[in-house]
C-alpha cells in the first residue's frame, strides 16, 4: 500500500481570509515555492516552513497536513 500527504493551505488561506502572497510573505518563502506547497507537488517540507505556515495561519500541523492512503 501507498499512500499521499495532502496539504490544505487553501482551506486554512480562506478561513483566515489571507491571500498565498500574503501567506508567502510572512512564511519568508518564495510564492513559487508557496506555489509547490499548496498544490500538493512538495517532495518534502522543512519542519522550519511547516512552524511558520501554522504561526502565520494560526493553526496546528494536522489542519494543513492529511495522510491519505491510495490503491
Amino acid at each position: 500500500m501507498q499512500g499521499e500527504i495532502l496539504f490544505h493551505i487553501d482551506v486554512m488561506l480562506a478561513r483566515r481570509k489571507m491571500t498565498v502572497t500574503q501567506l508567502a510573505e510572512q512564511v519568508g518563502i518564495t510564492m513559487a515555492n508557496m506555489s509547490i506547497l499548496k498544490n500538493g507537488k512538495a517532495k518534502a517540507l522543512k519542519m522550519s516552513t511547516l512552524m511558520k505556515l501554522c504561526q502565520a495561519l494560526d493553526c496546528q500541523p494536522g489542519d494543513l497536513l492529511e495522510y491519505k492512503e491510495t490503491e
